[in-house]
């Protein structure tokens, strides 16, 4: 075999090892979750539940985390004129860091009618990781203010995350927690499981692959310098 061919060899080898562990390690894993929320309004207490999103995309250093409801939550028995809602919620943190970020998102850009579900907008926020591992995000608390008042939803059924996301700090750092701000201007313990097996598999399987391709080679030359 000629020098080209091996390194062509070597070089897919590594390629499909390479590939193997990046199918076995997904980024993040996201899922809709029911949250029951039980809100404090100026009327009275009110009930409400709405499948909740959270996604995070890497932007800069940090990460763009976006929060969505698919219903809506709570209601006035006011009309609402465009502009008059503002809303804002937390997200526990979870994983490799512990505590909340907040997110926040635009007022109501259309009026909301008079005893009708308040649809939230998307809300965003920014968080940045001080320690490299999986982190989960969970809906928090919501809170809608309008007119001079406050309404604060709280979930009350312990919804499980919306997200777990592999973050990587800076730098690879080692710290102890993120930081994390709203943007109103603009991925528990490490997991083990099925998915750190499937990584540890895929590497081990990279691992014999190259081992393999390796000891083919050295068999070839050396038969090529027998019948030398």
């Amino acid at each position: 075999m000629s020098k080209q061919k091996r390194t062509a060899a070597l070089a897919t080898v590594a390629a499909l090892a390479g590939s193997a562990v990046l199918m076995a390690a997904p980024a993040a894993r996201a899922e809709v979750v029911d949250v029951n929320y039980a809100c404090k309004t100026p009327i009275g207490d009110k009930s409400a539940v709405s499948p909740i999103d959270i996604k995070g995309v890497k932007s800069g250093s940090g990460y763009k985390i976006t929060m969505s409801w698919q219903k809506g939550v709570s209601s006035s028995p006011v009309e609402l004129g465009k502009g008059a809602m503002n809303p804002s919620a937390t997200i526990k943190l979870g994983g490799t860091d512990s505590g909340t970020m907040s997110v926040t998102g635009p007022a109501n850009q259309e009026a909301i009618p008079a005893n009708t579900p308040i649809k939230i907008n998307d809300l965003t926020g920014t968080y940045t990781p001080k320690k490299t591992g999986k982190v989960t995000f969970t809906a928090g608390i919501l809170t809608i203010k309008a007119l001079g008042t406050t309404t604060t939803c709280t979930p009350t059924n312990s919804p499980g995350p919306s997200l777990t996301l592999d973050v990587t700090a800076a730098g690879g750092g080692a710290g102890s927690g993120g930081t994390q701000s709203g943007s109103g201007s603009g991925d528990e313990l490490p997991q083990t499981g099925p998915e750190d097996s499937a990584i540890a598999l895929g590497t081990l399987g990279g691992t014999v692959l190259l081992a393999g391709a390796a000891g083919a080679l050295w068999l070839t030359r050396r038969g090529q310098t027998v019948r030398r």
